[in-house]
C-alpha cells in the first residue's frame, strides 16, 4: 500500500510528512486567514473543498454508537505519540473533533501504516483517519469521505532572483531542481519543455542546490518547501514563486477519511461533520494552530 499524500511517483517519506494542503477547486473555496508573522510571505491562506451552497443533509446517527478511528504511529505531525504515549496530531485532532460535532464517542488506535486497510476491513475500525490518498488503487479496497486537503507544488528562488512569475515561456534554458522521480520531474518534462531539469536523489540536496546558487529554480511540494523557506536551514536565502499547482493527474485528487465499502452511514456522517466544522471556523482553527504557513 503506497504511502499517504500518495502524488504518484514519490516514495520520501519525510518529504511527504509535511505534504499538508488543501487544494482550491473554485474561487469561493478559497478562506484567507490572518498571517502568523509579520512578513506578508507568511500569510496564510485556508482552502477548502466545500461549497458553502451545498449543505449536506444531517444523516441518520440513529445506528452509529461508537466510531473506532485507526491511525498510524509515527507521521509528524498528522500522528504521532505523544509524551504519555497518547495518539496526538493533526489528523487525532480533527477526528475528535468530527466525533464531538457528531456527538458520537469515538476511540483512536494507532497500528502500523501498512496494517491500517486489511485492520479496517478485518473490521478492527470504522474509519482510517491517517492522509491516505483517494488513489484508484486504494478505491478498490475501500470508500472515501469528501477530501480535506490536497498537496500542491510551487516554485521557488533566491530572493534576488529576478525570476518573479515563472511562467513556462519565461523559462527557456533555466536551471530548474527537483527530486529524482517524483510527479513534480514528471510534470516539469510534460509542461515546462524548454527548462533544464536538474534532478536530485533527495530534497535536500535539492535545496541546497538552490541555496548555493546552482540552479535558478527549485520545483517540489509546496508545505515541505514551506517549512524549509520559514526554517533555519534556509537562512532566509529564497522565497516562492508563482504557482501553486494543483494538477490531480501529478499531484493527487485529494486525501480523505476511509471507510470499508459500502459503510455509507459513517462515511456520509463523516462528510456532514467535515463541512459542519469548516462551516463553523473551526477547521481553519485546527489548520493554523499546526500550519501557520502558506504554501500558496
Amino acid at each position: 500500500m503506497k504511502r499517504r499524500l500518495r502524488i504518484p511517483l514519490i516514495h520520501n517519506r519525510r518529504l511527504a510528512a509535511l505534504a499538508l494542503c488543501l487544494g482550491i477547486a473554485a474561487p469561493w473555496l478559497a478562506m484567507p486567514a490572518a498571517a502568523q508573522t509579520p512578513s506578508a510571505e507568511a500569510a496564510v491562506q485556508v482552502p477548502g473543498f466545500w461549497d458553502p451552497r451545498r449543505r449536506p443533509e444531517r444523516p441518520d446517527l440513529g445506528r452509529i454508537n461508537v466510531i473506532r478511528f485507526l491511525t498510524e504511529t509515527d507521521f509528524p505531525p498528522f500522528n504521532f505519540a505523544g509524551p504519555d504515549n497518547n495518539p496526538q496530531g493533526f489528523n487525532v485532532d480533527l477526528a475528535r473533533m468530527l466525533c464531538e460535532e457528531l456527538k458520537i464517542p469515538c476511540t483512536i488506535q494507532m497500528r502500523r501504516f501498512e496494517t491500517l486497510v486489511n485492520s479496517l476491513n478485518d473490521n478492527r475500525g470504522d474509519a482510517v483517519i491517517a492522509s491516505l490518498a483517494a488513489t484508484r488503487e486504494l478505491r478498490a479496497k475501500v470508500d472515501f469521505s469528501d477530501p480535506y486537503y490536497r498537496t500542491p507544488a510551487r516554485f521557488a528562488a533566491k530572493r534576488d532572483s529576478a525570476i518573479q512569475d515563472p511562467l513556462p515561456e519565461r523559462l527557456e534554458g533555466r536551471k530548474v531542481a527537483v527530486v529524482a522521480g517524483t510527479a513534480h520531474e514528471a510534470y516539469l518534462k510534460a509542461l515546462f519543455t524548454e527548462v533544464e531539469v536538474r534532478p536530485y536523489p533527495n530534497a535536500e540536496v535539492a535545496r541546497l542546490a538552490l541555496k548555493r546558487g546552482d540552479v535558478d529554480l527549485i520545483f517540489g511540494d509546496a508545505i515541505a518547501l514551506a517549512f524549509w523557506l520559514n526554517g533555519v536551514d534556509s537562512e532566509n536565502c529564497c522565497a516562492f514563486r508563482g504557482g501553486p499547482y494543483l494538477d490531480s493527474r501529478y499531484f493527487g485528487e485529494g486525501v480523505g477519511i476511509a471507510v470499508r465499502k459500502g459503510n455509507d452511514t459513517i462515511r456520509l456522517a463523516l462528510n456532514w461533520a467535515l463541512f459542519r466544522v469548516w462551516e463553523q471556523g473551526r477547521f481553519t482553527d485546527l489548520w493554523l494552530r499546526y500550519f501557520p504557513i502558506s504554501p500558496f
